[in-house]
């Protein structure tokens, strides 16, 4: 075990930082993780984790308290916003856990985060809540032979590995939020992840909890974003102005809302480096996704387990990251890539709506596995497998 006694510091408290901490002290790395916020949490906020990332789950221990929490979607359904006729649907449930070995989960970020934070914990992993990182050679991290960076897309410790530490915004905004189930028609609360699909817009739904809540992501195309901030409380009047024009269980879902979070979406191109000396880059630090394949905490855990791994497997430390960033560096940048492309299918305008709508739903009804398949690639991975 290469990682025996080594001292590592993790900077970030989300999926990714957690996850690594985790993977790292498994191995018998001595594991400090900072985080700037004075608790680990974040209210009203749901993912999706495909296959690929339950895999890691898996690997690192925690997918049995987490499969009690989790909701177990039967589909993806595309829909017209107005409508809300079916443009196409993207089987789960038995398919995924068929078609992949394991299932496709919807969870609350919280317990995703709880689960991962009290196993680090019991692995041996210290926990400096409440501590601001703002550099690779703040004082807090003198005594580390390697710095994850799992601090998010605005990154500061970024700049240590020679890239642009700025985050430029998409043109894009998501009010993000949960709305209790039984202020919704009862369909909602049925597992499936639901996607409305409009000009420059979509909104995106599906159940947490044993369907007592229902999450929901509304994207709108903007030209600008002013706040200083990547987060603010939401309107949800502006909100509602936005997405005026969705009908049926669409046009409900936005009516029900009472409080919300805006974000702007923020990113950055592919970098050439994700590594250099100590520093090595984890999550939406080298890779930020848009939230159209819904592949973030899961590209953000395959990097955990590939990091802890290839460090693990290295003569020394300068090696495996190297290493790390060779493995991961390509099928991240292809899952970002693709989330943007399927930003176009989602926002499509007008005219190109039509026959667009009109292939997936032929595609949909004649050869499902086909729409299905085209996902073998993410949903398929399985890094764990490497070691």
């Amino acid at each position: 075990m290469a990682l025996a006694g080594r001292t590592i510091a993790v900077v970030g408290g989300g999926v990714g930082g957690l996850a690594a901490a985790l993977a790292l002290a498994r191995r018998g790395a001595d594991v400090t993780l900072w985080e700037r916020a004075p608790e680990l949490g974040e209210v009203g906020a749901g993912l999706q984790i495909g296959p690929n990332g339950v895999a890691v789950l898996e690997a690192l221990g925690v997918a049995g308290r987490l499969a009690a929490q989790a909701s177990l979607p039967e589909a993806v359904e595309l829909r017209e916003h107005r409508s809300g006729r079916l443009v196409a649907r993207v089987p789960l449930g038995a398919a995924a856990r068929a078609r992949y070995g394991r299932p496709y989960w919807h969870l609350h970020r919280a317990d995703l985060l709880a689960a991962l934070a009290d196993a680090a914990v019991a692995a041996g992993v210290r926990l400096r809540l409440g501590h601001e990182i703002a550099a690779a050679d703040d004082i807090e991290l003198a005594g580390a032979e390697v710095v994850v960076a799992a601090d998010g897309v605005r990154s500061r410790l970024r700049a240590a590995t020679g890239a642009d530490g700025g985050a430029r915004f998409t043109g894009q905004v998501a009010w993000r939020g949960l709305v209790p189930a039984d202020r919704l028609p009862p369909v909602l609360a049925r597992p499936a992840a639901r996607v409305w699909m409009a000009p420059g817009r979509h909104l995106v739904s599906y159940p947490l909890r044993d369907g007592r809540l229902v999450n929901f992501v509304a994207v709108e195309e903007r030209a600008a974003w002013a706040d200083e901030g990547w987060r603010q409380p939401g309107d949800p009047a502006e909100l509602r102005r936005a997405f005026a024009d969705f009908g049926g269980d669409a046009g409900a879902l936005v009516a029900a809302v009472s409080d919300c979070f805006l974000w702007g979406l923020f990113g950055h191109p592919p970098l050439p480096r994700w590594q250099a000396g100590r520093v090595v880059l984890l999550g939406d630090a080298c890779h930020p996704m848009l939230p159209f394949l819904a592949q973030g905490a899961a590209m953000a855990l395959e990097d955990a387990w590939t990091l802890a791994t290839a460090l693990d497997a290295a003569p020394d430390p300068a090696a495996g990251l190297a290493t790390y960033e060779r493995l991961r560096q390509v099928r991240a940048t292809r899952v970002q890539r693709a989330s943007a492309q399927n930003a176009r299918v989602y926002h499509l305008g007008t005219a190109a709506r039509g026959p667009v709508h009109a292939a997936l739903r032929a595609a949909s009804a004649l050869a499902p596995g086909l729409l299905a398949g085209r996902f073998d690639w993410l949903y398929g991975c399985d890094v764990t497998r490497a070691g």
